[in-house]
């Protein structure tokens, strides 16, 4: 029953201690073998920051990177065609990315970029495409997107989002805000502003839909909200607890964790009939379900061991398998989108508690990270990252770290706490 309790307790450390604000990004880690590059500043208009500026903080910001100083280089070339080789050829980088943006005569923006090999003398790769005007930086992340994966093999991502908590005050009192941003922590959008609670927010597998518990009513409930038109449906409202939605990747069911019927067990929901089916049946507390990404199962965290493990559930047919053996409490488990990794919080001593991976295919498991409080693991959708909440101090920040741990950053808000990242799936 203590363990129990520990384990309520530091789902309750999500709701407590977390001002609206921007996110920062401060590198603190970074691969001593990052490939050195030079990202000229790009020619033409500019509808807001540089292009080359947003692609050179990218590229910084993915920890395979290492860009060099605009002011260093020994010119401003736009195209291939003003490239001086024998110039260009004793700057210290192995590759460079020029380009220009310009208006159309229908407002809209056109891009062209190239990337070339040391010396400018090999094209590596170009393109040229126009956005809507109001596209203008996701038409940077995309060419970092494809620069990133064009050298690594892998794909970028750039493009993506993050969903968190935010807390502040406002008047004395607390609030609570749901809040949307590009990785970089531009583009803020707050979804919901609450003076109660918001927890275990999620995607859907489209991206075009979120997820959340909402305590607004005194009680929780799980709400679903449209990103495009900001309408919002309440999903389940039933006596006791609802939470921890998790969409299937076909989109068509969800599933969640109610004590409708007493205990917490875990619940499908067809999102179409709104059907309910139970898939635990246990005295334990089942909840946290998250799915694998061909939809056949899915896993959650439960205390029938007698602490918090994780465990995973065959949907067709019932059957159950513990996952993790290391240690004595493992829970807020994630599956990485290409269904190798998963990642918990794992309680390293006393009140300690850091990120863990196990690879799935061997069932090795490592401690991912080394600060005192880390909670909520979120993959990217390369696998190649992990998002997760932590401390700086006495505050609450967003952590990214690399799989193999040779990469790291904060991404802080500029004044107040931030808790519960969600990584967006690839934006369709």
């Amino acid at each position: 029953m203590v363990l129990r309790h520990t384990w309520l307790g530091l789902c309750l450390l999500l709701v407590s201690g977390l001002v609206q604000a921007a996110l920062t990004i401060e590198i603190t880690q970074r691969l001593d073998d990052a490939l050195p590059i030079a990202v000229v500043p790009f020619a033409g208009i500019t509808a807001g920051d540089n292009t080359g500026n947003i692609i050179r903080a990218d590229l910084d910001r993915s920890g395979r990177f290492r860009s060099l100083d605009p002011a260093a280089l020994p010119g401003r070339p736009s195209s291939s065609a003003e490239m001086l080789p024998g110039v260009w050829q004793n700057v210290a980088a192995d590759l460079v990315v020029i380009g220009q943006a310009s208006k159309t005569a229908d407002g809209r923006y056109s891009f062209r970029y190239e990337l070339l090999k040391k010396g400018g003398l090999e094209r590596v790769l170009g393109e040229t495409f126009t956005v809507d005007a109001s596209r203008w930086r996701d038409a940077a992340h995309y060419i970092s997107d494809r620069i990133y994966k064009q050298v690594t093999g892998e794909p970028g991502v750039f493009s993506t989002k993050i969903l968190y908590v935010n807390q502040y005050k406002r008047d004395g009192k607390r609030r609570y805000r749901l809040e949307l941003s590009d990785i970089d922590g531009e583009r803020q959008i707050t979804l919901l502003d609450s003076v109660e609670p918001i927890l275990s927010p999620t995607w859907s597998p489209s991206a075009r839909q979120v997820a959340y518990v909402s305590f607004e009513s005194r009680k929780p409930a799980i709400f679903v909200q449209n990103l495009a038109t900001r309408q919002r449906t309440k999903l389940t409202d039933f006596a006791g607890l609802n939470g921890a939605p998790a969409w299937s990747p076909d989109g068509k069911s969800m599933a969640l964790t109610l004590s409708r019927d007493g205990n917490p067990e875990i619940y499908l929901m067809d999102l179409t009939t709104n059907a309910l089916k139970r898939l635990t049946n246990n005295p334990a507390i089942d909840t946290e379900p998250r799915w694998s990404n061909d939809g056949k199962s899915l896993i959650f965290t439960s205390d029938r061991s007698g602490g918090p493990q994780i465990y995973r559930l065959n949907v067709a047919t019932g059957d159950t398998k513990r996952l993790t053996f290391s240690g004595n409490f493992n829970a807020r488990g994630d599956i990485s989108p290409n269904g190798r990794y998963l990642s918990v919080v794992h309680q390293t001593g006393g009140s300690t508690y850091a990120i863990g991976i196990q690879d799935l295919n061997n069932g090795v498991f490592s401690i991912l990270t080394d600060t005192p409080l880390d909670e909520s693991p979120s993959f990217s959708p390369n696998s190649q990252m992990v998002v997760y909440a932590t401390r700086k101090g006495s505050l609450g920040v967003l952590g990214i770290m690399s799989l193999d741990g040779r990469f790291k950053m904060r991404l802080p808000a500029v004044d107040g706490e931030v808790r519960e990242p969600v990584w967006s799936p690839y934006l369709r």
